[in-house]
């Protein structure tokens, strides 16, 4: 029996042209988990038609797993925080490198690489107890390595990412011998060994077990938007410091992320990097989680963030800090910054 030749057409026009097919599908690695994704996501599939099949979990299962799934991972994209793990998933090779017209006139030249790419920043600033310590005294990240703050510095765990990427950013600006001794100050300083997360920290300050402490601005405008009464009390006893902003400026980190080299969906995913750059999406990808975009111009509206004043932020490249997460490990090992 023959068939129709539009059949026949359609058939072949399958087979020549299987990208048709595949732009409708991507499927997403995500370590991101913020309830505004929702609508970025969505927002997504109702302009393009293109279905986001999503899996969330923590950097570091969702690595293993792509991992372990080799060359037949369905996965297209993976997102995550910090550069310190976007510079792991580039050193495990899983990253492709992309070529987009969008992504280069979009997003600033120092918050991508050749692989992945930031598409919201935030700021580590240093955190103070107005009681106990006086602002002038903490105005760089070197400070925290002066005698003055001995007993008076909380940290969490030197082998975070959070920690690692600012060590980085110290040892390239000033060398590994400056930065090595930065660490040792604040090994010196120590009130009591790293712990907790970077709200901890903040806590801690408020509550005088510490005197400073290093915090991500998300975390403080967390606290700052807070409506339960203790957390805003404790915020009244503690003190924000933009550091260095007489030199290089305030350290930032990002979120961000790749295509994989194995996505199955290769044009659907090169469409969701393109779109996660684009106004809307900067905005919700910003909004998620008390940030700012990454690209220039987006406005955000953000009280807590406002509050905090404007800043002066390092333009250091991302590829320099992922260039330097190994040394400041090695760094934070032997100063005893556990």
């Amino acid at each position: 029996m023959k068939q129709p030749l539009s059949l026949i057409a359609a058939a072949l026009l399958a087979l020549i042209n299987p990208a048709q097919a595949e732009e409708k599908i991507l499927n997403l690695y995500s370590a991101r988990h913020y309830q505004t994704d929702e609508a970025l996501y969505a927002n997504f599939t109702q302009q393009t038609g293109i279905k986001i099949n999503r899996i969330e979990g923590k950097e570091d299962e969702l690595l293993e797993r792509i991992k372990n799934e080799g060359s037949n991972s369905p996965a297209d994209i993976f997102l995550t925080v910090d550069a310190a793990r976007l510079a792991k998933a580039h050193e495990l090779g899983i990253f492709a490198n992309v070529t987009s017209k969008v992504l280069d006139s979009r997003l600033p030249a120092h918050l991508r690489t050749e692989d992945w790419f930031s598409f919201s920043t935030r700021a580590r600033v240093i955190v103070y107890n107005k009681a106990g310590v006086k602002a002038e005294d903490v105005q760089n990240y070197e400070d925290l390595a002066n005698p003055k703050l001995k007993g008076k510095f909380c940290s969490r765990s030197g082998s975070h990412p959070y920690n690692l990427s600012l060590m980085a950013s110290i040892i390239a600006h000033q060398g590994e011998a400056k930065a090595e001794e930065l660490a040792r100050g604040m090994v010196a300083n120590f009130a009591r060994a790293p712990k907790g997360g970077d709200t901890d920290q903040i806590k801690a300050v408020a509550a005088g077990e510490c005197g400073v402490a290093l915090s991500n601005t998300y975390y403080v405008a967390r606290m700052l938007r807070s409506t339960k009464p203790e957390e805003q009390k404790a915020m009244e006893k503690v003190g924000v410091i933009w550091p260095n902003q007489s030199t290089t400026g305030t350290h930032i980190n990002v979120s961000g992320g790749g295509m994989l080299k194995t996505a199955p969906h290769k044009e659907a995913a090169v469409k969701f990097l393109e779109y996660l750059a684009s106004d809307a999406a900067q905005r919700y990808f910003a909004d998620g989680n008390n940030e700012w975009p990454a690209v220039d111009g987006i406005k955000v509206s953000n009280p807590a963030l406002d509050s905090l004043g404007k800043f002066k932020a390092d333009k250091l490249p991302v590829k320099n800090l992922a260039m330097y997460q190994t040394k400041a490990q090695m760094i934070f090992d032997r100063a005893g910054f556990k």
